[in-house]
């Protein structure tokens, strides 16, 4: 891991990653597991990826026709850029023998696979702590280790449809809408990093290992603790979604995403008298505050129908200047050519071995200032297994 050269503002590199000399042994594929396995590489840790042999974490080849990069997918490399890669049959008395000898030495193990599995492989948390009683141990799963759901396949839009949260979103007439995005992967992978982080902290104090699991429900569960909590303390009181620009379903009046004349513009929480006189819409005066959330539909259809006379810029030239919060609804290259993505040096450029360059995201957290980023791309599949059994003198 390396700070950026050229930092804004004359921020420097931190002296050390903060995870330097940190071994992590990847055993997950597909993006929750290695989306967690990623973020500590970008911190410092040497994630070592165990792969099968016959075709790897089969995230190496998903959407590759449409995004093939020195090999395979560039999604593979986004999630796995940096990383080493080893290849190991576990069902291999040898190859099982190496991975264990690669556990002996390495600090985090994380996997991916269901319930059980582990286990019937001889790599079990009871049986891998015997061999490395430092070792912190950190395990996704869908539904957790117990219940009816246990043997479900752990799927992001199936967990989004089963949890309530696509339930959240789309208007009250219309059907519940999954977030575009496979949001309960990649916040399970953010808990169990954050298990990992916290078990390393009480290993350095304690210098025992431990066990970390997280499962796909359970982190939905908890993303909605907000919406969740309110009803659990309701009697059970189902929330309505709104009619008109539905966006959360316990804000008020004008929270949502209206159409404009040429585009959309968001609208967060404000008072909407102090809208209706800035966007000239003296009809919103005769709604009194204490109306704004049960009469929420109708504040909404009024503004809808204000909103789609004029362009975006239009209406931002006058609610920004009066501090009302609002935003235009940008696609990815309306973005990009946003000065103020340009600021935030949100992109970087990794290569292959043969020096092909693929640009992608970087991590986000800065350390002592210093934006983090990675220059290796993903591992072609078992490119490391000779040289990681030359150290461990195989």
């Amino acid at each position: 891991m390396e700070a950026a050269a050229g930092n804004e503002g004359g921020n420097e590199a931190p002296d050390a990653s903060p995870l330097d000399g940190i071994t992590v042994l990847d055993f997950s594929q597909f993006l929750a597991g290695p989306s967690c396995a990623l973020r500590l590489g970008d911190l410092g840790a040497r994630v070592i990826k165990v792969e099968r042999p016959d075709g790897g974490d089969a995230s190496r080849s998903l959407f590759l026709a449409e995004t093939a990069f020195d090999q395979d997918s560039a999604l593979f490399h986004a999630i796995n850029r940096g990383k080493q890669s080893y290849t190991a049959d576990l069902k291999q008395e040898g190859d099982l023998a190496a991975v264990k000898a690669l556990i002996a030495r390495t600090d985090v193990l994380i996997h991916n696979f269901r319930p059980g599995i582990m286990d019937r492989l001889g790599l079990g948390w009871d049986q891998v702590s015997a061999l490395n009683p430092r070792l912190i141990y950190a395990g996704v799963s869908g539904y957790g280790p117990e219940g009816p759901w246990r043997d479900r396949p752990g799927q992001d839009l199936l967990v989004q449809s089963l949890s309530g949260i696509a339930w959240l979103s789309g208007d009250a007439g219309g059907a519940p809408v999954p977030a575009g995005l496979s949001i309960t992967d990649m916040m399970a992978g953010a808990q169990l990093c954050q298990g990992i982080l916290a078990l390393l902290v009480r290993r350095g104090v304690t210098g025992k290992g431990g066990r970390v699991d997280v499962s796909l429900i359970e982190t939905a569960i908890d993303l909605q603790f907000e919406h969740l909590s309110v009803y659990l303390n309701r009697a059970g009181a189902m929330p309505a979604r709104s009619d008109v620009a539905n966006g959360n379903v316990y804000l008020a009046a004008p929270y949502g995403i209206y159409a404009t004349a040429d585009g959309y513009l968001a609208l967060a929480m404000t008072p909407v008298d102090r809208l209706g006189a800035v966007i000239d819409l003296p009809a919103l005066a005769d709604f009194p505050a204490d109306r704004w959330f049960p009469d929420r539909d109708a504040i909404k259809a009024l503004i809808r129908d204000h909103l789609a006379t004029r362009a975006t810029a239009d209406w931002l030239a006058l609610l920004e200047p009066a501090g009302i919060w609002a935003a235009p609804v940008l696609d990815w290259p309306a973005l990009i050519a946003e000065p103020a993505f340009a600021a935030l040096h949100a992109t970087q450029q990794v290569r292959s071995p043969d020096g092909a360059a693929l640009t992608l995201t970087r991590c986000p957290i800065r350390v002592d200032g210093a934006i983090l980023t990675s220059p290796r791309a993903a591992p072609r599949l078992g490119a490391d297994r000779a040289s990681i059994d030359q150290e461990l003198g195989q």
